[in-house]
């Protein structure tokens, strides 16, 4: 009888605790932002070990039946993951933290965003505040070096925007990137002020940019600006101001230098000494115009986010002034961003930036600097100055009395408006619906104004007499331009965003949008033979001088239009299988009407190697994802607008009887069937994070080919050669991309992260009209394009050394016409003479080469940053030297000239009329390899308890230094070389300094 009672209370006991445990309880909650309190919508709630789940509504609440002994798993993009036991509780409130992974970060994409660890295509990210702690007043430019596969050329020029180029050079045309300012596309950003901006995001690879279809095929530079912080109101001011300096000066002959070349030369030609008695002076033409300049740039912001409204409110400032006296750029920007929360389910909201620049131009270029003979004096008195000598005196002007005649005869300035509208409403849990509307208007007006001209002083040159002489031929003349610019977009699309059970999650969008922009110009420039104009800008009109006075006038115009649909599915499999599948259809005025239309569209995958089970077992590593991706996408940047029309111009002319009459010519053969540029490509790419997640590393494969290429060629035999307008040739990008990261702290109070970059390009033209042996010249034949080589490679001859003697000139190919002392040649083609046949490849002007490097250091409240960056593999053209149109300054190296046998196998003879010498040859080349200390920079943020005594939230106090010292074989300012033509990059003609900046900045916050 014991024995079935002890049976009965146990069996009755276990029904008990199968029931207690067994049986659902409904539990709710708020889940909100730990730091804001603030609501968040949209998190998963999965019930560990099971597909149950739900998500919180959008005022952040939920409701789930779950097992008395769940757990339950807390997740959303941007926050640390949570599990919290369920017990007996019926009413559980999470707070969840915003999760300092960088796996976790939110990047922005085409039309959304996504975590970074969903990604499956190439994107990096680099945060606002990287780039408003650099001395820059366009914010690419302090891109530079920070991302593999980005290649960026700046210049030092004032408000000048640098050239950008992502994976090589894609055409021969336009290879600008497109930007996408808060989604707004953009050829330029010269408008935002670097303080304003929360993030930049390069979009490299087809899968992440086929999205944007026509406009997308160069890459694609996402632009998020700031808005109010969560929950909190703040006032915050960045100022920087510093001095730009010229690190290096080309080394030119000075006065006595020059005296003893040039009678080199002439005693070399035959030609009588020159006279130079008078000219006693060594003057430094560079120092002359070439100054320490001032470089500032400031923001002040206000931001409050309340219950229902948010606003951010900004106002810069930026001044540079350029190394080249009187240049300088000032950039005035307001900003104000305002959303209201309607309800839990309707947000709208608004955005006007308006922009206001104005600009001095200096007048001149360095050239005339680097051409002046340095033996002459500069000014004798207010107005007087000294004219250069006989040699040169119809081609070179006094380089002050240039710049100074040219000082404050500019009035460039331009007004621009940038404005949205959106309204987003969500509905039925997973669904939100967007519509955006955007206008950019822009006007520019530029006057100008050529005085009259200085006296100048000839010193006299044997028997010639010292006089004083002032051209009375010149009159004073004004110029006048406007141009108007109009933008208009709209987006519509609509999202739906759903967690299936515990282990699957969708999101598609659907979008349709328009783009309309257009513009017109106006120019003219009349001078005054009657009446001389005052140099005051309030008389620099057209109208101001008499109508009948000569004069030019042009104008133009261009509108473009753009209607796109388009979609997008990303799925994820318990995070660790990743599809993202997009789809664009694409129509462009532009384009011929019977190929207007196009299909884009990419797939990307992605496996997390690190969630699978048999990762455990791999010790040391913390995240491994293998990632692929295929796309295409178009290019329809840098055409005109109308190309597909038949233009006429003028030709020749007939006499009939008494009248004369022009006939008209096509200007070139518009193409039926002419169309965008295509671009696809593949993608291949790893990324990893071990050692506890302190190191990290990304690596990445390409291979992107564009086809179609937009090009004119000639058509030989029709009348006059005419031109013909049409898709022809192929080009590939093939190359890798590694970034590396370390990050790691020594105890409590030291922290240090190391970074680099390196992306490797080979730039090939598979084909260009294979049948018709066509080729593209560009800088008079100096660069080329043509099937089997680089984009604008150089062409010429190769320098083997200097003819030393006549008998060695005998025994080695050479032209007819070669003498001692000239340049030998390479016989590339081994025929044993020298013709046009033996010009061969000499190097591209595109790096394929390219680098960055950064240390950080913290200790307690400092903060120590060091960047490098670099590029090699490149030749740069030096231009500059290749003037013959009058003796001319001479550079250091031609100290060095053959003078007789032995005496040099590089510098040829000081013989201007030796054309041979002047062939382009590699004796012009320069190897474009540097590296550069980007940054170095010093700060220290201001300790808790002295911002509680000033009230203040932040406060940090910075001393810098960029480009403060590289290392180049190069001879120029700047190893920078100019890239922006693909057909014609590469040279070097006197080129801007990018000068080194030192600067000191404060950022605070309230």
């Amino acid at each position: 009888m014991k024995k079935h009672f002890t049976f009965l209370l146990a069996g009755s006991l276990l029904l008990l605790f199968q029931a207690a445990f067994g049986q659902n309880v409904t539990v709710r909650g708020i889940v909100r932002d730990a730091s804001t309190n603030e609501a968040l919508p949209g998190v998963s709630i999965a019930v560990r070990g099971t597909t149950s789940g739900t998500q919180t509504t959008p005022d952040g609440a939920y409701t789930l039946s779950v097992p008395a002994n769940a757990r339950l798993v807390f997740s959303f993009i941007g926050y640390t993951t949570q599990e919290v036991a369920v017990g007996t509780r019926t009413q559980l409130d999470v707070a969840l933290a915003a999760s300092a992974s960088e796996l976790e970060q939110v990047v922005v994409i085409g039309y959304g965003t996504a975590t970074k660890r969903d990604l499956t295509g190439s994107i990096t990210s680099v945060k606002g505040d990287e780039l408003a702690r650099l001395p820059a007043t366009n914010p690419v430019s302090s891109l530079q070096g920070k991302v593999a596969g980005l290649t960026i050329v700046n210049s030092g020029r004032a408000g000048a925007a640098p050239t950008v180029r992502i994976r090589g050079v894609n055409s021969t045309n336009n290879s600008d990137p497109l930007y996408v300012v808060d989604g707004v596309f953009q050829t330029n950003i010269d408008y935002l002020n670097p303080a304003d901006i929360e993030s930049m995001e390069v979009l490299r690879d087809p899968s992440s940019i086929a999205i944007f279809g026509l406009q997308g095929g160069n890459g694609v530079i996402i632009v998020t600006t700031k808005r109010a912080a969560r929950g909190e109101t703040r006032v915050s001011f960045q100022s920087m101001v510093g001095v730009q300096s010229v690190q290096q000066r080309i080394n030119l002959s000075n006065g006595a230098e020059f005296l003893k070349l040039y009678s080199a030369q002439l005693s070399n030609i035959g030609a009588a000494p020159f006279d130079a008695t008078r000219y006693t002076a060594n003057t430094n033409w560079q120092d002359q115009v070439l100054r320490n300049a001032i470089i500032t740039t400031n923001n002040l912001s206000f931001s409050n986010n309340s219950e229902k409204t948010t606003t951010y409110l900004s106002f810069g400032y930026n001044l540079q002034e350029g190394v080249v006296k009187n240049d300088q750029y000032k950039k005035y920007i307001g900003r104000i961003n305002e959303e209201i929360r309607v309800s839990n389910h309707l947000r709208i909201g608004g955005d006007i930036t308006g922009f206001h620049w104005r600009q001095q131009d200096p007048g001149t270029d360095l050239n005339n600097a680097l051409w002046a003979a340095p033996i002459v004096p500069v000014q004798a008195g207010e107005g007087i100055y000294y004219s250069m000598p006989s040699f040169q005196r119809a081609q070179v002007g006094n380089p002050v009395a240039r710049i100074n005649r040219a000082n404050r005869t500019t009035d460039n300035q331009g007004y621009r408006a940038i404005a949205s509208i959106f309204a987003e409403v969500k509905f039925m849990q997973h669904f939100t619906w967007r519509s955006a509307a955007y206008t950019d208007l822009g006007f520019n007006q530029g006057r100008g104004y050529t005085p009259l001209p200085y006296r100048f002083i000839n010193l006299g040159e044997g028997t010639t007499r010292t006089d004083t002489t002032f051209d009375r031929s010149v009159r004073t003349s004004v110029s006048q331009s406007q141009a108007v610019y109009r933008k208009f977009q709209q987006d519509h699309t609509l999202t739906y965003d759903r967690t299936f059970g515990q282990v699957h999650h969708l999101t598609a969008l659907a979008g349709f949008t328009t783009l309309y922009q257009g513009s017109t110009s106006l120019s003219g420039n009349r001078r005054d033979t009657t009446l001389n104009i005052p140099n005051n800008p309030d008389f620099w009109y057209l109208s101001i001088a008499q109508q009948s006075n000569p004069g030019t006038y042009g104008g133009g115009a261009g509108e473009e239009a753009y209607m796109s649909f388009l979609g997008r599915v990303s799925y994820s499999y318990a995070g660790r299988y990743l599809l993202n599948a997009t789809f664009r259809r694409d129509g462009g005025s532009k384009f011929a009407p019977a190929r207007r239309w196009g299909n884009f569209g990419s797939v990307g995958l992605g496996w997390v190697v690190s969630d699978e089970s048999f990762f455990s077992s791999w010790k040391g590593m913390d995240f491994l994802k293998l990632r692929a991706a295929w796309g295409t996408v178009g290019n329809g940047l840098g055409i005109g607008s109308y190309v597909f029309y038949p233009v006429l111009n003028n030709a020749n002319v007939g006499v009939f009887g008494n009248n004369v009459y022009t006939s008209v010519a096509p200007a070139y053969v518009p193409d039926p069937n002419l169309h965008w540029e295509v671009v696809r490509g593949i993608d291949v790419g790893l990324e990893l994070r071990t050692f506890s997640n302190r190191l990290s590393a990304d690596i990445n494969w390409y291979d992107r080919k564009t086809n179609d290429i937009l090009t004119t060629i000639t058509l030989l035999g029709s009348a006059g050669n005419t031109s013909y307008f049409t898709n022809l040739g192929s080009i590939d990008n093939r190359g890798v991309e590694l970034t590396l990261g370390w990050n790691d702290k020594l105890g409590e109070d030291f922290g240090y992260r190391l970074g680099a970059n390196f992306s490797y390009n080979r730039n090939v033209v598979e084909s260009i009209g294979n049948n018709i042996d066509f080729q593209i010249l560009g800088n008079g034949g100096v660069n080329r394009t043509e099937t089997g080589k680089s984009i604008g490679y150089f062409y010429g001859y190769r320098q083997t050394g200097i003819y030393q003697t006549t008998a060695s000139l005998d025994k080695t190919p050479a032209f007819a016409n070669s003498l001692p002392g000239d340049i030998a040649y390479a016989d590339t083609n081994g025929d044993g003479r020298l013709t046009e046949a033996d010009r061969t490849y000499l190097g591209t002007p595109f790096p394929p080469y390219n680098f960055g490097t950064s240390l950080t250091l913290n200790y307690k409240g400092f903060d120590l940053m060091l960047e490098g960056q670099g590029v090699a593999g490149n030749k740069i053209f030096i231009q500059r030297r290749t003037a013959t149109f009058a003796t001319l300054n001479y550079e250091a190296n031609r100290l060095n000239a053959w003078t007789g046998a032995g005496t040099s196998n590089v510098e040829p003879i000081l013989d201007n009329t030796r054309g041979n010498n002047f062939l382009f040859s590699s004796y012009f080349l320069e190897p474009g390899d540097y590296f550069r200390i980007r940054t170095l920079q010093l700060g220290y943020n201001i300790g808790p308890r002295t911002l509680e005594r000033l009230g203040m939230k932040q406060l940090r106090l910075y001393v810098s230094g960029q480009n403060v010292l590289t290392f180049s074989r190069t001879t120029g300012y700047s190893p920078e070389a100019p890239i922006a033509s693909p057909i014609a990059a590469g040279a070097d003609n006197g080129t801007y300094p990018v000068p080194a900046v030192y600067s000191v900045g404060i950022n605070a916050t309230f």
